[in-house]
C-alpha cells in the first residue's frame, strides 16, 4: 500500500497534502473563500462606520467647549471635557415638558395606529370586497405622495371641521357651515387620522401587515370556525398572538417616526410643545452673554447636536430593550407577494 493512501486511511492527511492530490484546488478554494469573507467584512465594516459616524462625531461635539470648536489640532476627542452643554440645551428647549409630551403623543398615536393599521390589513387580506384592488391602490398611493403635497387641504379640513355635516350636504344646500370648529393645535386632528388609518406612514404599515396575513394559512381561520369561534373571536384570538412579532415591528417604527417627524408636530401641534418643534429654535435662543448678540454659527451647530443626541436617546435606550422583539419580527416575517 502507498504512503498516501496509508496516510488518507489513518485519517491525518495534512491541509497541503490534500492540496498536492487535488493538484491545487483546495489551495485555490481557500483562497477564493477567505478573500470574500474579508471582501465582505470590510464593506460591510464601512457601511456601519459610514452610518455610526455622523452620530460620533455628534457625541464627540457635544462634550466640547466652545473654544475646542476653534482649535485646528481637535479632532473628535475634546480637549475641555464638559457636561454643560447638556444643562445648557434642556433649559433652552424645556427639555422635561418636551420629553413627557412626545412620550403621550407618540404613545397615544402609535397606539392608535397599530390598532386601525391592523384591522385594514387583516381585511385586504382576508376579505373580499368590492373595489378592493382599487382602495389598496390608493393605501399604496399614500406611500409614494408626500405628505408636503396635501398640507394645505388637510390645514383647511381641520381648520374648518365639521362635527355634523361630514358629507358636506348641509354646506352644499345652505351655502353656510355654521357647525365647523377648528382642530388644529391640540393634536385631536392627528389623532384621529391615526385611528382611521391615515396618520404617518400608515400606508406602510397597512402593506407589511397585509402582506404578513396574506402568509397566514387559512386552515388555521377555517379550524377555528369549525371550533364554533366567530371572526371577530378568530382575529383576536387566533390571529393576533401569531401576528405578536410584526405588530412590535410595526409598533416601533410608527414610534420613532413619530417621536422624530416635524412635519405633522408643526400642522398638529402647535399648542403642545414637542422635542421636535424646539431644536430648529435653539440657535436663534442661543445669545452671547458677553456682547448680547446672538451666538456663532459654529457655537449653534454644537448645541443642535447637543439637543439632537438628546432626543434619540430615549429611542436608543427603547431598541435595547425591544431588539429582540424587534430583530425576530424581521428574521420570521418576509414580505410574500
Amino acid at each position: 500500500m502507498s504512503k498516501e493512501k496509508e496516510i488518507k486511511l489513518d485519517g491525518k492527511m495534512s491541509y497541503w497534502e490534500r492540496n498536492r492530490l487535488s493538484h491545487g484546488y483546495l489551495l485555490r478554494k481557500s483562497i477564493r473563500k477567505w478573500s470574500i469573507s474579508i471582501f465582505r467584512a470590510v464593506l460591510l465594516f464601512g457601511l456601519c462606520f459610514l452610518i455610526i459616524q455622523p452620530l460620533l462625531n455628534k457625541l464627540s461635539v457635544s462634550f466640547m467647549e466652545e473654544r475646542d470648536l476653534y482649535d485646528s489640532t481637535i479632532i473628535s476627542i475634546p480637549r475641555h471635557f464638559t457636561t454643560g452643554n447638556y444643562t445648557k440645551v434642556a433649559g433652552l428647549i424645556q427639555y422635561k415638558t418636551a420629553l413627557l409630551n412626545t412620550l403621550w403623543v407618540s404613545l397615544l398615536s402609535s397606539l392608535l395606529q397599530i390598532i386601525s393599521c391592523t384591522m385594514i390589513g387583516y381585511g385586504f387580506a382576508r376579505y373580499k370586497f368590492p373595489f378592493k384592488n382599487f382602495l389598496f391602490a390608493c393605501v399604496m398611493l399614500t406611500i409614494i405622495v408626500p405628505p408636503q403635497t396635501i398640507m394645505s387641504s388637510l390645514y383647511l379640513h381641520f381648520q374648518f371641521f365639521d362635527f355634523v355635516d361630514f358629507f358636506g350636504i348641509y354646506k352644499l344646500i345652505t351655502g353656510s357651515n355654521i357647525t365647523s370648529v377648528s382642530l388644529i393645535g391640540n393634536g385631536v386632528a392627528y389623532f384621529m387620522l391615526a385611528a382611521t388609518g391615515m396618520a404617518l406612514r400608515s400606508g406602510l404599515y397597512i402593506f407589511m401587515l397585509r402582506q404578513y396575513f396574506r402568509g397566514v394559512p387559512k386552515e388555521l381561520e377555517e379550524a377555528a370556525y369549525v371550533d364554533g369561534c366567530g371572526k371577530i373571536r378568530t382575529f383576536v384570538q387566533i390571529m393576533l398572538p401569531d401576528a405578536r412579532p410584526m405588530l412590535t415591528s410595526v409598533f416601533l417604527f410608527s414610534l420613532v417616526w413619530q417621536w422624530t417627524d416635524n412635519f405633522y408636530g408643526q400642522l398638529f401641534f402647535r399648542k403642545i410643545t414637542l422635542l421636535t418643534d424646539n431644536l430648529g429654535s435653539i440657535p436663534e435662543k442661543l445669545m452671547d452673554v458677553r456682547t448680547n448678540t446672538p451666538a456663532t454659527t459654529a457655537y449653534g451647530q454644537m448645541m443642535t447636536a447637543t439637543g439632537m443626541l438628546m432626543t434619540i436617546a430615549p429611542l436608543l435606550i427603547l431598541y435595547l430593550f425591544a431588539q429582540k422583539g424587534f430583530v425576530e419580527s424581521l428574521s420570521q416575517t418576509g414580505i410574500k407577494m
